[in-house]
């Protein structure tokens, strides 16, 4: 009983902070051998400890029970509608209407194949042939590398801007020559400058109509899925990091191709002047745009690999190929990204929605790290990683 006393004291001069404690003790049996107390003795001996405490101590209220956050896990269906609500500006896509699917189908009938007509088709770069076997063979001298980017002049353009810019700038003189320039960025970075520089161009479009922002957030969402795809392919897959990388472009390209044609279809039909309605480009863009990045790269004359990828991402059964698996991490992941940036999903949200894909914790918390804290200029020049 003293070591009890003595305890109310010491919670006395301690404060509310100790209370806890003395409730505790209270409730411990004094006597290793005692008989256990029945629950009757151990609220009366709860109820004496609190009545010889100071008054201001002896009526404090419980303390709130907190409810433990809730965190949404996004399935992939629930991701790409998300992002769709955001390209094309919409809070709410809602539900197709059965009238939808007739106006879908008459699109595609006056589109018809758009991938091998010359007013939607991108006509494949043409230096991309050369340029892929040349990054990709070790052997291959720098200076058959710079001869090979000299020809293209908007090429050369876009290496040195980049080279000059805060990112990759190392000294005050500037990068006037396309060696140093590409001493300067390295065969990785070499590899996303070509790629995003070859593709960009096309993803440039000034009839948006009602969708203002389609361009550009598809634009995002094709670097960053190229962003997630390559360390997919490198560390996981072990596949061509350049292919990978160039199939999320061109499947983002797919979508941009598709997204003009129907806005030709609809501003030029004498039945329909208004723009289509959010769901039915949806509709149209989720049925058809794997079909038309398949197109484009057959069109492109890409390798039956690479085609082979394409052409898994058509049906929802997981994809057997390893450039499949990593194109569809990197959209995904590409996906989750943009979403994250614009506010729409928060940070537990998305880290917990990521396909794990293969990749280890620490690689994958290195990328989604990468994706989300890219500088400026990668968003202009498909960068994300510095090397040296």
């Amino acid at each position: 009983m003293l070591l009890f006393v003595l305890s109310v004291l010491l919670v006395a001069g301690c404060g509310i902070a100790a209370v806890p404690a003395l409730l505790r003790s209270a409730r411990a049996s004094p006597n290793a051998s005692a008989p256990a107390a029945t629950p009757d003795q151990m609220m009366a001996r709860q109820a004496e400890a609190i009545q010889e405490l100071p008054a201001e101590l002896q009526d404090l209220p419980e303390p709130p029970v907190l409810e433990a956050a809730t965190i949404q896990i996004l399935d992939r269906t629930e991701i790409f509608k998300r992002l769709m609500e955001l390209e094309l500006g919409v809070p709410e896509l809602g539900e197709p209407l059965p009238e939808h699917e007739t106006i879908v189908a008459t699109a595609l009938t006056a589109i018809g194949n758009a991938a091998t007509q010359g007013k939607y088709a991108p006509r494949r770069p043409n230096l991309l042939p050369q340029l892929m076997r040349v990054i990709n063979d070790e052997d291959a001298s720098r200076r058959e590398l710079v001869a090979l980017i000299a020809r293209d002049p908007s090429l050369v353009g876009s290496l040195l801007k980049m080279a000059n810019s805060a990112y990759y700038r190392v000294s005050a003189s500037p990068v006037e020559s396309i060696d140093r320039a590409v001493v300067m960025l390295g065969s990785d970075g070499l590899r996303s400058l070509i790629a995003t520089a070859l593709v960009q161009p096309i993803f440039e479009t000034s009839m948006a109509g009602a969708f203002p922002r389609f361009p550009q957030v598809v634009w995002e969402h094709a670097l960053l899925s190229a962003h997630a795809a390559i360390p997919h392919a490198a560390l996981v897959e072990r596949v061509d990091q350049f292919a990978a990388e160039l199939l999320c472009l061109v499947t983002g390209l797919a979508e941009i191709v598709l997204f003009r044609a129907a806005l030709d279809h609809y501003t030029s039909s004498a039945k329909n002047k208004q723009q289509p309605s959010p769901v039915v480009m949806a509709s149209l863009l989720a049925s058809q745009s794997a079909t038309f990045a398949w197109h484009i790269g057959a069109n492109w004359e890409l390798s039956e690999l690479m085609l082979g990828a394409l052409e898994e991402q058509m049906v929802s059964t997981d994809p057997t190929t390893a450039l499949g698996r990593s194109l569809r991490f990197g959209r995904c992941a590409g996906a989750l990204a943009v979403l994250r940036t614009n506010k729409m999903i928060d940070d537990a949200t998305a880290r917990q929605s990521l396909p794990d894909g293969g990749m280890s914790a620490a690689h994958l918390k290195c990328m989604w790290k990468r994706l989300l804290d890219k500088p400026e200029e990668s968003v202009a020049t498909g960068r994300m990683v510095r090397r040296r």
